[in-house]
């Protein structure tokens, strides 16, 4: 991209300095936290590979595996600052009510700041229990 204005509204690198955010900030988050690389382009090959091994068109770009508030995880389907944010997939649409419906927390953010109030939100929280 060699417009900087695009440059900064890249999601991915918006997701970096979340995740750099997070190592510095709460590292115990960034060390329960993984990236889905769910898309980009790729030759269809590769793409028919992948999918033979389960990925999953619509899947959220993060994951955070700490459960909180009676959910069992947090997922969020993170997109550019606007007026850079793409729309949302019909695929992300049904994985995000999917993964709500079996008791995640699947939300969108558009951009770094935006998801790190998500965070923060549900960290606030109280640990979900698992009865036995």
């Amino acid at each position: 991209v060699t417009d900087p204005a695009q440059r900064i509204a890249d999601p991915g690198i918006e997701q970096a300095a979340l995740i750099t955010e997070l190592r510095i900030r709460m590292p115990e988050v960034a060390d329960l936290i993984y990236h889905v690389p769910n898309g980009g382009h790729r030759l269809k090959k590769v793409a028919a590979d992948l999918k033979n091994q389960g990925v999953v068109p619509g899947i959220p770009d993060l994951v955070l595996t700490m459960a909180r508030g009676g959910y069992f995880g947090l997922y969020i389907e993170f997109k550019a600052t606007p007026p850079y944010d793409a729309a949302i997939s019909a695929s992300q649409h049904e994985r995000i009510r999917k993964l709500n419906e079996q008791g995640y927390l699947a939300v969108v953010c558009r951009g770094h700041f935006d998801a790190m109030e998500q965070i923060r939100a549900y960290l606030r929280l109280a640990p979900t229990v698992v009865a036995a």
